[in-house]
């Protein structure tokens, strides 16, 4: 069900509605509808993008309203014949829209008068300015005898993806931070573009960040099931929220034993490090693959979840509760892991709100935004779930919100179990045929809470039913600004912990 409202079209998350029932607004009253809408407390921007439409660029604006469970569509076009163009910006308006217009800017040379940091976001090779090379980005610089820039990177000093970090330092202050990301673009949309079959793009789906395999992939399913017009089953429904929860537990687990090692607490290290290794043995057991790969697929699933496995789950849950709780109570009541962790690296409820965070960066700022609870998805549009909210913001705050997720999760997934209504069918049903007939002219929103946070893709088809564009956010595009800001004011030697407290991705952001 559609409604136009404010000269915007309202959807639910994954439904899927024609290209011609999205308003085409002139900028000027598409600029006075987006802030007026942003003015709300329970609206934020999920997705703002472009793609070449004829002569001309058209842009996208899709707007989540939490308290209402919908996604308002509205567009704005400009045209191309005449060079990128000029537009005022929005972000100095609504500090969280400052990723998107920087990467619309990035990709087409769109330009917005008054952006307070016009800085490109991964630097892909068909970028619109091919001028500007990796070491022309315009870092933050202060002009002082008095301090000194510390550069990390951008080769990491573990196994994972490279990044640059600069430090504005004065003494072993931190005065500021920036990221520079970018440095592994791997074209993730323009290969869901080039990859016509729908196998390709399950497994380009799983690969868009390793670590959050079940959360993107389940994305990718929903919108290719609101462009197919598939339905889901109940049971397929249960199953792919209780493989969500898995990775959640499984993630949430092996962080905390991160955070442990980062301050020397080897018993914690050790013990949440092998507590890990169930849950992801279990996924491993299910389907073939510790990290879930495929497990979701379009409109049904190759790996029913059988009453075997269903036993094995609930057994495995009564054992990793009890070992996780007793090594948790002693992990999170040890005086010298507290005060490593407690008042650092602060983010406030205004920050989080300024800079649009996401999953757990704004739940642990006091910022209630988890699309479990606010735009529904499989099992969740059944049975409720309450997030778990913290206010400090600082490192503590979210080592100890994993805790308290873990254990939601197991009671969520215990709760989806006890539930013989997502069970009245024996097996799981069949995928569908490969070739998929995806509705022409149309438009997708999908969104998925991920264990990092919002999760969305968007779809777009042509007159024929292809793909013509296709946008990727994962969660780290708006919490990377989170980490910058929560350094502020902390030793340097502080960061290691800061930075793991949020464990954000690089892949995810680079695609």
């Amino acid at each position: 069900m559609t409604r136009k409202i404010e000269n915007t079209l309202k959807i639910k998350n994954g439904q899927s509605v024609s290209l011609s029932e999205i308003p085409v607004l002139e900028y000027r009253e598409f600029y006075a509808v987006v802030l007026r809408l942003l003015n709300a407390e329970d609206v934020h921007c999920v997705n703002y993008y472009a793609y070449p439409d004829n002569d001309n660029l058209k842009f996208i604006c899709c707007l989540a309203d939490d308290s209402a469970q919908s996604v308002s569509l509205l567009s704005h076009i400009l045209p191309s014949g005449k060079g990128p163009g000029e537009l005022e910006s929005l972000t100095r308006r609504v500090g969280a829209l400052h990723i998107f217009e920087r990467e619309l800017w990035e990709n087409f040379g769109v330009k917005f008068e008054g952006h307070p940091w016009m800085k490109p976001v991964r630097f892909s090779h068909n970028r619109y300015n091919r001028i500007i090379a990796m070491h022309d980005y315009p870092f933050y610089r202060i002009k002082s005898e008095e301090l000194h820039e510390v550069g990390v990177g951008p080769i990491h000093a573990g196994v994972i993806e490279p990044g640059y970090f600069r430090f504005t330092c004065n003494g072993e202050m931190v005065l500021h931070l920036e990221i520079q990301l970018g440095w592994q673009h791997r074209g993730v949309e323009r290969l869901f573009l080039e990859k016509p079959k729908l196998l390709q793009r399950t497994m380009l789906a799983e690969s868009i960040t390793g670590d959050t395999t079940i959360g993107h992939t389940l994305a990718f399913a929903q919108v290719m099931e609101g462009l197919s017009g598939i339905s889901t089953d109940s049971r397929l429904d249960a199953e792919r929220s209780i493989a969500l929860e898995l990775e959640r537990i499984a993630v949430h687990t092996g962080d905390i034993s991160a955070l442990c090692t980062d301050v020397a607490y080897q018993l914690g290290a050790a013990v949440f490090g092998a507590l890990r290794t169930p849950i992801i043995n279990f996924t491993q057991e299910w389907c073939g693959n510790r990290f879930g790969k495929g497990l979701i697929r379009t409109g049904g699933s190759h790996y029913s979840l059988t009453n075997v496995l269903i036993q094995k789950l609930r057994k495995l849950l009564d054992d990793f509760e009890w070992r996780f709780k007793e090594m948790a109570d002693k992990a999170y009541s040890l005086l010298s892991v507290e005060n490593r962790f407690d008042n650092i690296g602060m983010v406030t409820n205004k920050q989080a709100r300024l800079i649009g965070a996401v999953g757990m960066a704004a739940r642990t700022s006091g910022v209630k935004r988890d699309i479990r609870h606010s735009h529904p998805f499989a099992a969740f549009r059944v049975i409720s779930y309450v997030p778990v909210m913290l206010e400090k913001g600082d490192v503590y705050a979210r080592y100890y919100l994993r805790r308290l997720e873990i254990e939601e999760s197991i009671n969520y997934i215990r709760r989806i179990l006890d539930n013989e209504q997502f069970f009245l069918s024996e097996t799981t049903p069949p995928v569908p045929e490969a070739n998929l007939h995806l509705y022409p002219s149309s438009i997708t929103v999908s969104m998925v809470e991920g264990w990092r946070g919002e999760i969305c893709h968007s779809a777009v088809t042509d007159e024929e039913g292809n793909i013509i564009h296709y946008k990727v956010k994962d969660p780290s595009m708006h919490n990377w600004k989170a980490l910058e800001l929560s350094l502020r004011g902390l030793e340097i030697s502080d960061f290691p912990i800061n930075n793991k407290s949020y464990n954000l991705s690089y892949c995810g952001h680079d695609l």
